[in-house]
């Protein structure tokens, strides 16, 4: 178990990680979460095909997540910029609710962690957005990594 948090230096300063050093590999991540809403609200989006008025709430939700995933190092201060290989966004109704999963694939010298989780937060955002007219009680929940590999550690839950 490591004792020291990376984006933190010396100094206790916030510090981006070099990754200079390091040889670029295949890296994998997937993040998970759910969009939770109250049944009779939920039956209401089912019966419309989860079209509202703003379009298709699932194909609005994947293209947010992706460029949300695109845009991570914008959006949180110490990411790399990195090139992306590969970003797949599925959106699967369930029992009052959508699963929303990411994988993102790169070959560089640091993670796409970040990347996976801010597309599964980004697209559980714009569905909460589309759907905020029939109501507020809309959980976001259970948003997590679910595996990542290349690198120092691989990791599945």
């Amino acid at each position: 178990m490591k004792e020291k948090l990376s984006h933190i230096n010396e100094d206790g300063n916030a510090a981006m990680v070099d990754v200079s050093e390091k040889t670029p590999t295949t890296r994998v991540a997937v993040a998970s979460g759910k969009v939770k809403f109250p049944s009779h609200i939920f039956e209401i989006l089912a019966k419309q095909d989860f079209l509202g008025k703003k379009g298709s709430i699932v194909q609005t939700a994947v293209i947010a997540g992706i460029q949300g995933v695109k845009k991570t190092s914008e959006l949180i201060p110490l990411c790399h910029q990195i090139n992306l290989s590969k970003v797949g966004l599925d959106i699967v109704p369930g029992v009052n609710e959508f699963k929303i999963s990411c994988t993102v694939k790169c070959n560089e010298k640091t993670g796409v962690e970040m990347e996976a989780l801010t597309g599964v937060s980004v697209a559980a955002l714009t569905i909460y957005d589309m759907c905020k007219a029939l109501s507020q009680d809309i959980v976001i929940s259970e948003v997590q990594l679910e595996q990542k590999s290349g690198g120092k550690n691989d990791f599945r839950r």
